[in-house]
């Protein structure tokens, strides 16, 4: 790849906590693994605690002497999205570094437990509430860092709130997009929120270009092998990337002191699919302060969660 950022850019995170959503495979497995070379202690917060076993171990492989914990988390359910927050909070007096990575595409309409179109209930508002509900241990930390990881593909989305579970207008990829402008939406709403309350804290979103990820698993078998076929590397490293490389504008969200509030990363090269991590411009659509403040205000209604930045100041 060309030059650029790269984890040995990264200055050390000794003695900070970070916590993963969805580290037990691809992108976010690779996120963990950078942070704890790093020297961070990393709590991975996956959905299925076999996969979670497993990839503590494959990090502890590598990085020898890492500080690695485990704590069960489906963000398709609020139940346990209160119960990992709350798991999370016993432990730990302070986060410094929460990575929103976790997500889902569904080829067909699904709900979630709590009613939700699946995408929208998981990527969004389960990663709203948990936020919502470690705010207070994010406040606690120095200098704490909430990152989101969104895709390319939110500059497609829209959100029509007479139709949040989509009953009349679901598609896979309509529902996907949709979900990630709901998040980049959210990241630079935490951060305007953030900046408004004058707290240390800071927001940031990211997108990791085209990544041989989990979410290639919920696409046709075509794209499946087609992206994981040997012989046709020559072809698709073009435009996708290993899971170690679509990490990096992640780890330079979360560990690039250089990092503002309000940024957004993602890969630098041909249509911003592949290449080194560096700052790119979101859709102007995300930038929409009226239906980011309604989403916000949704997302707040729909999980019964409120993120209580402390007093605002006065005007």
């Amino acid at each position: 790849m060309k030059s650029g950022w790269t984890l040995a850019d990264a200055p050390p995170q000794t003695g900070r906590l970070a916590v993963v959503t969805g580290a037990n495979s691809g992108i976010g497995r690779e996120i963990a693994l950078g942070l704890a070379t790093l020297g961070a202690r990393v709590v991975l917060a996956c959905r299925n605690p076999q996969n979670a076993a497993e990839a503590h171990d494959y990090i502890a492989g590598k990085v020898p002497g890492a500080e690695l914990e485990t704590v069960d988390l489906d963000l398709a359910s609020l139940d346990s999205v209160r119960t990992a927050a709350g798991e999370i909070s016993r432990r730990h007096t302070r986060i410094d570094v929460l990575v929103n990575n976790a997500g889902v595409m569904r080829a067909r309409r699904e709900l979630t437990p709590d009613g939700f179109e699946m995408d929208f209930g998981t990527n969004y508002l389960g990663h709203y509430a948990l936020t919502g509900l470690l705010t207070g241990r994010l406040l606690a930390a120095d200098a704490a860092r909430v990152v989101t990881v969104g895709s390319h593909v939110h500059r497609a989305g829209t959100i029509d709130f007479g139709d949040l579970t989509m009953e009349r207008t679901f598609s896979t990829a309509g529902a996907y997009s949709r979900s990630k402008l709901a998040q980049m939406m959210f990241a630079l709403e935490l951060d305007r929120r953030m900046r408004s309350a004058e707290v240390s804290a800071i927001s940031l979103a990211c997108h990791p270009g085209g990544t041989r990820t989990g979410v290639m698993r919920e696409q046709s078998k075509f794209l499946q092998w087609a992206y994981h076929a040997p012989s046709l590397r020559w072809l698709t490293d073009r435009f996708i990337m290993d899971p170690p490389d679509g990490a990096l504008p992640v780890l330079r969200a979360a560990a690039d002191p250089k990092a503002q509030g309000g940024e957004y990363y993602g890969p630098v090269g041909s249509l911003g699919l592949v290449g080194r991590p560096v700052l790119v411009e979101p859709a102007v659509k995300a930038k929409d302060l009226a239906v980011a403040a309604r989403l916000w205000d949704i997302g707040a209604e729909l999980t019964g969660v409120t993120i209580d930045l402390g007093p605002s100041p006065a005007p």
